[in-house]
């Protein structure tokens, strides 16, 4: 496709860091209401992406003031079941993963963008790279075995190489115009 849209993709890759932090603080907030009422029993069932949308007022336990120590109290509470704090902390995983490839995306689009890397190009590395976060992110979050965190280690340097690609690209762009 001749249409430039790769930068349309940096919004949608910062979609995907932020997804699973909210999903973070749903489950968060749910897992505490219900933990501390004991008048439903916590399953992994109960939470859906739904719950995103759980109103923060409406709970208990949960530290708007230092959001980023509730995890481990999650998990340092003897009521929360290990499943589910176990999924809140791959959650957060999966969220300061995205934060941190975040910025070399942004800059491969930048420099692909500003080199000249022809749209198709650039396109293609675009939707490669979403569906490599998206993958990633899901497999991330739901695996619950030492060999499906292997499948996510390769989806994150598979991920890695269209950034990259583009980076190179670009480089050699630049070069042969000096």
């Amino acid at each position: 496709m001749a249409t430039p849209l790769s930068l349309y993709s940096i919004p949608v890759v910062w979609f995907t860091t932020f997804h699973p932090m909210n999903m973070k603080v749903a489950l968060t907030l749910l897992v505490l209401k219900i933990a501390h009422m004991h008048t439903l029993e916590v399953s992994t069932e109960i939470f859906s992406l739904s719950l995103q949308y759980f109103l923060i007022d409406k709970t208990i336990g949960y530290n708007n003031l230092q959001p980023r120590s509730n995890t481990k109290r999650l998990v340092e509470d003897s009521c929360i079941p290990r499943e589910v704090a176990l999924r809140v902390e791959r959650l957060e995983g999966a969220h300061l993963n995205g934060n941190e490839v975040l910025p070399l995306w942004i800059g491969a689009v930048l420099a692909g963008n500003q080199a000249g890397i022809s749209n198709e190009t650039m396109n293609a590395a675009s939707v490669g790279f979403i569906v490599s976060r998206f993958l990633y992110n899901y497999v991330y979050i739901n695996h619950t075995t030492s060999s499906l965190s292997w499948l996510r280690s390769a989806l994150f340097f598979t991920g890695l190489g269209f950034p990259m690609y583009l980076f190179v690209k670009a480089g050699n762009i630049v070069r042969e115009r000096i």
